[in-house]
Order: C-alpha cells, then structure tokens, then sequence
C-alpha cells in the first residue's frame, strides 16, 4: 500500500497546487500533511510552533507522513521540513517521490513578505535561502525525479509528473 507519488519540496516549490492537479488528472486523492497536522491539532501550523514549539509540530508531522504513507493511490504533498527526519526519508525509499526544485527568487516570489510561516519570520529572503541550502541535499536524497519548477506553468509540470509515472 504506498501513494501513487509523493512530492516534495521547499516552500513555494509549488507542492500543494501541482499534487492537486496531478490528483484531478490520475482521479486520484490529494493529501496534504500539513493539512493533516491542522486537522489533527485543531489549530493552524503557526499556532502549533507558537503554542507548543518546532518539536511537537515535528512529532505530529512525523504521525501524519507514517499515516499518509498508508494511503493507497493518493497523490501526497509533504511539508518542506518533512524531510528533515531521518526516519521519515528511509520512509520513502521504494516510493514515487518527486522533488520539485525553485529557485530562491521564484520561492520569494511565491511565498510573499507577509507569510503566515514560522520559520521564515524576519528576513524571509534569507530564510527561505537558509532553508533551501540545508535541504536541498536531502530532497535529492529522497527524489526519484527531480523537477525544476521556474517560469513553467503547474499544468506543464503535472503533465510532465504524469509522464514520469507511466
């Protein structure tokens, strides 16, 4: 029992929009794990980290992805720090997982100054560079496909997963 794909990616990569198409186009579901951690905690993300703090957000996290990986055929978007837990890489191995790679300016772009995300409160340029220089090396690890996601349309880049996946 595994997804049909698992995308992953930093913030603004586009993971939550491409998985919703994908899913509409394979008529498949869309799950999200950050929506699954809302659900689950009743609260938003930032509430989570400003009530409880990173850790209890990763914890939760951590009990969404194992849950998530036992969907079969949905289409799953990880958080951008799922990857972050060992044990939630050696997780998907044998997976379909695909890294959807942005730029820093297309991210900045996309996730906007005012972001309701925790972890790139202040400069959120600098975060967001911080951010994607320490993972980028473990979304590669965990990718069997790896997809550039600057200047190119979500149609296009669903189009291509599809592709991918036979």
């Amino acid at each position: 029992m595994s997804p049909v794909v698992v995308l992953v990616g930093p913030p603004g990569s586009g993971k939550s929009t491409i998985a919703a198409l994908l899913a509409s186009r394979l008529g498949k579901t869309h799950r999200d794990t950050d929506t699954d951690v809302e659900n689950e905690a009743g609260k938003p993300i930032s509430d989570i980290f400003v009530d409880s703090g990173e850790a209890a957000f990763r914890s939760l996290e951590r009990a969404a992805i194992v849950a998530a990986l036992q969907d079969e055929g949905a289409v799953l978007s990880l958080g951008g720090g799922a990857i972050l837990d060992a044990d939630t890489r050696a997780d998907l191995a044998g997976h379909n997982v695909v890294f959807l790679d942005v730029s820093l300016s297309e991210a900045a772009k996309r996730v906007g100054l005012g972001v309701a995300r925790p972890l790139l409160l202040g400069n959120v340029r600098t975060q967001l560079r911080n951010l994607m220089e320490a993972r980028r090396p473990l979304y590669a690890e965990v990718a069997k496909l790896t997809v550039d996601t600057d200047g190119r349309a979500p149609e296009d880049l669903a189009a291509e997963i599809v592709e991918h996946l036979g």
